[in-house]
Parts: structure tokens; C-alpha cells; sequence
């Protein structure tokens, strides 16, 4: 094809066309993805052919044992992959909207939102809504951002971790998101009072893995403070472990207030009395920039920002 437009690529483009790229991109195999697809080898080899000429360009390159896509090819598989999760999830919000369901709701959210924020919403939306299928995503924010970006996810409760990202997702703020770091009450320094970092550095703690914004944060303010970060280290984003290893072992670690306030209140854990200072980040409801949402999304949200204005309201 010379000249690629809007309507000629509306023209011809087909779905199968898009699970053909991303079945190639997946198994980088011709004989694979035929399998996978429940064609002969020859048919899909000639539906590649056409796309190609179709669009101007070899997809995958032709080596003899792989098929790995070229760099114009990895644009198109991107795009492939998006349409393709996006078409995934209107299949299931019109099948279980068809069976008189109430479609489905997938949500992403840091580890401080699946704390408190998103457990509140999801049994509020779950009382107005009781046969919305609900699926939940903990991870780190730089990773919600890629699912959303994919459309693997219908939006997420994280935060920004770089400047750039506001050219492509729209946020709205829901609440700080404050620190402590804390031990369990058998820790040597459970009721030590008052602790210099100095004294911790060489203590083992257990940390948000290196990359990550919030470790990011701890180690500007260790630097601040003119202290070495900790070497003894275990890294970790699962949060079974890292509340498992903290309540096990002599460790030291720092985690969000909403996650280990009920463990501060039973006594297991202990925050320690540090000068180490993280200013709260706001975290939010983040979605695609001028993709408004609608149904079961628009009424999650809202119902996150509602809680939100409420618990601002209480006295501190």
C-alpha cells in the first residue's frame, strides 16, 4: 500500500489480521502460530503476505528458526495487542451484560489503595451492582500505567512517578499516602525511643525493590541526611511477604500508614522514632488521557472520590 490512510486501513483491516500479529509476536514461529490458530502453515504465511503488502512493510523478519519482528513490525504488534485486549473486554461486559450480569470491572491499585480505598469501594459498588464481576491488580504504579495503557485495565489507583506521564493519563487525587517505619515487637528497637539513622544502617531491613518511586523517595532521604542507605537488604513488592518477614524476623522496614495501622493497634508492629522524613504523595485514580469512563467505571470512581471527601472531613 503507498499511501496508509485512515479509511483504507478501516477498509481492509480485519481482527483476524490483528491475532495473526499477535500470535506471531507471542510464539516469533510461522508453524506455531498456525497451530494456534487452527490453520495450515500455508494460509497463514499468505495472510502475513497480505498484510504486508497491504501495508508496506515487513512485520517479522524471516530467520531460520524465528520470526522476531522488525522495528516498524513491533509498533504494529503493540497496536495489535491494545485493539485486541480492548475487544477482550467488550466481549465480556456485552456476554455478561447478555446473561443479565452487570458486566466487569477490572481495577488496579497500589499497595496503599488495596489496603483501605479499593476494599471500601468494591463492597460499595458490590451492594448497588452484586453481579458486577470485580477482578483486582496490586502492583507498583509504573506497571498499572503499562495495563493501562494496554487496556488490560479499566483504570487504577496509583500515583505519577515521572513528569511525562501526565501527557497520557488524566488523575484525580484521592489522598496522601504518609510512611512509617515501623519493626515488630520483639525488635531490639521496639521501645528504644528516639533513633539516629546512623543506628539503623547497619540493622537488615526489608525495602521496595531498587526503581521502584517509593524506594526512590527513601533513598533521596537518606542522602538528605547524609546517611548511607541499608546494605542488609531483602527486596521485595509482595506484600504477603514483606508484612510476613517484618512480623517474623528482626527486621526493619517502611511501609504506608493505611497498611500496618490495624497492626500498629494489636501491637505486632512498632514504629520506630527516626528523624527520616518522605513527604506523602498524593495517590489517585488514574485512566487514559480523553478516554472518559462509563458504567461500572464511572460509578467506582465516584464512589472512590466520594470516600475519599468523607474520610478528609474527619478530624485527624
Amino acid at each position: 500500500m503507498s499511501d496508509l490512510s485512515f479509511s483504507s486501513f478501516c477498509g481492509w483491516l480485519k481482527f483476524r489480521h490483528l491475532l495473526l500479529i499477535d500470535t506471531l509476536g507471542r510464539t516469533c514461529n510461522m508453524h506455531l502460530a498456525a497451530e494456534q490458530m487452527n490453520l495450515s502453515q500455508p494460509a497463514v504465511s499468505k495472510m502475513l503476505k497480505e498484510i504486508e503488502s497491504l501495508l508496506g512493510f515487513a512485520l517479522f523478519e524471516r530467520r531460520p528458526r524465528s520470526m522476531p519482528p522488525t522495528a516498524l513490525g513491533e509498533h504494529v504488534l503493540r497496536y495489535a495487542q491494545i485493539a485486541l485486549n480492548d475487544a477482550r473486554s467488550f466481549v465480556e461486559q456485552i456476554s455478561s451484560l447478555r446473561e443479565g450480569g452487570h458486566g466487569y470491572l477490572k481495577v488496579g491499585g497500589i499497595f496503599a489503595a488495596t489496603a483501605v480505598a479499593l476494599p471500601e469501594a468494591i463492597l460499595q459498588i458490590k451492594q448497588r451492582w452484586p453481579l458486577l464481576s470485580i477482578e483486582v491488580v496490586e502492583q507498583t504504579s509504573n506497571h498499572l500505567m503499562k495495563m493501562l495503557e494496554e487496556k488490560k485495565l479499566d483504570l487504577a489507583v496509583a500515583r505519577f512517578t515521572e513528569q511525562s506521564q501526565q501527557q497520557r493519563y488524566d488523575f484525580q487525587p484521592l489522598a496522601p499516602e504518609p510512611f512509617c517505619i515501623v519493626v515488630n515487637d520483639r525488635h531490639p528497637l521496639a521501645n528504644a525511643g528516639p533513633t539516629s539513622l546512623q543506628q539503623l544502617v547497619d540493622l537488615p531491613w526489608i525495602l521496595y525493590p531498587v526503581g521502584t518511586p517509593i524506594r526512590a523517595r527513601m533513598e533521596l532521604a537518606f542522602a538528605e541526611a547524609g546517611v548511607a542507605m541499608p546494605r542488609n537488604t531483602i527486596d521485595t513488592i509482595s506484600m504477603q511477604t514483606f508484612l510476613q518477614v517484618l512480623q517474623r524476623g528482626p527486621m526493619i522496614g517502611m511501609l504506608p500508614n493505611a497498611m500496618v495501622d490495624p497492626l500498629l493497634e494489636s501491637g505486632q508492629l512498632k514504629t520506630l522514632d527516626t528523624p527520616l522524613h518522605l513527604v506523602p504523595q498524593d495517590y489517585g485514580i488514574l485512566t487514559r488521557k480523553d478516554e472518559p469512563l462509563v458504567g461500572a467505571a464511572l460509578e467506582f470512581a465516584e464512589i472512590l472520590k466520594d470516600n475519599a471527601r468523607l474520610a478528609a472531613m474527619q478530624p485527624a
